[in-house]
């Protein structure tokens, strides 16, 4: 990561709520073809949440705890503070002096970007202001939340605005909470109803839904030069597993998630 920071902007998409088992079933069945085709080997790394709701998971990831692979460890980390004793800051690691990525990115000359999605980046009350308060520019409006069937599409919008009005020269950090997975998401399933609610299925065709679009996210990220790019869930969510339903608890459904990163390429954004 010490020769990506400074060279290459840095994405990062969390894809709020998204099920492992879900997001690999679609991945398996070319459901997802547009994300398929970045995924390492086309198949989502089975990683550990680093908390089992939103909140929990963000401040952990912006302080460099992403996902953990589900496997025996320890799993040397891309991003640190400096931390004495630390058992996952490894050489290749990028360690900076501030308590989070986001400021360390900017100390390193990033200019930081939050798109929000979930009710935790919507500014409209102290709590829903921690995250995005964060980075140097955030922006949230209602159609970007959880109740707007198109609010993958108004977020892509607003990053394509942001992109287009940096000096060329500027590195970016670009961070998108992606909403559409959350409940309620009854809506990108054709035929479902609010009545009978959110299910498995709904929650894979919003997967679906984000798949169709997020091109145009990867094409504005690496527009101006190679972008390394994240994509992973936060959590996960339960739907009637072991009679679960939701998250903030600890079921595996909820702990395990999904997780990817490679790169982008500036030529790439024309497909």
């Amino acid at each position: 990561m010490n020769e990506v920071v400074g060279r290459h902007d840095i994405l990062l998409v969390t894809l709020d709520t998204l099920r492992y088992d879900v997001a690999a079933e679609l991945a398996a069945e070319g459901r997802i073809p547009r994300l398929a085709r970045r995924l390492p080997g086309g198949a989502w790394q089975q990683r550990h949440a680093p908390g089992s709701f939103t909140y929990a998971s963000h401040q952990a990831m912006f302080a460099g705890f992403l996902p953990t692979p589900a496997t025996p460890g320890p799993h040397p980390r891309l991003f640190a503070a400096r931390f004495a004793g630390s058992e996952t800051t490894a050489a290749r690691t990028f360690v900076h002096d501030t308590p989070d990525l986001v400021s360390g990115l900017a100390e390193a000359g990033y200019h930081t970007v939050c798109i929000g999605g979930v009710g935790f980046f919507n500014k409209q009350a102290p709590l829903g202001s921690v995250l995005p308060g964060l980075f140097q520019e955030s922006h949230w409006e209602p159609e970007f939340g959880v109740t707007s069937p198109h609010s993958f599409e108004h977020q892509i919008a607003r990053a394509e605005q942001v992109v287009a009005r940096l000096p060329a020269e500027q590195r970016l950090f670009l961070f998108v909470n992606v909403s559409a997975l959350h409940q309620p998401n009854w809506f990108h399933l054709p035929g479902a109803t609010r009545e009978a609610g959110d299910t498995r299925e709904t929650h894979a065709a919003a997967l679906e839904y984000v798949d169709r679009h997020i091109d145009r996210l990867f094409a504005a990220a690496s527009s101006r030069r190679r972008c390394f790019a994240i994509v992973c869930s936060d959590h996960g969510t339960a739907y009637g597993d072991d009679g679960f339903t939701g998250h903030r608890l600890g079921h595996e459904s909820v702990w395990t998630v999904p997780y990817a990163h490679f790169f982008l390429d500036p030529a790439e954004a024309v497909r």
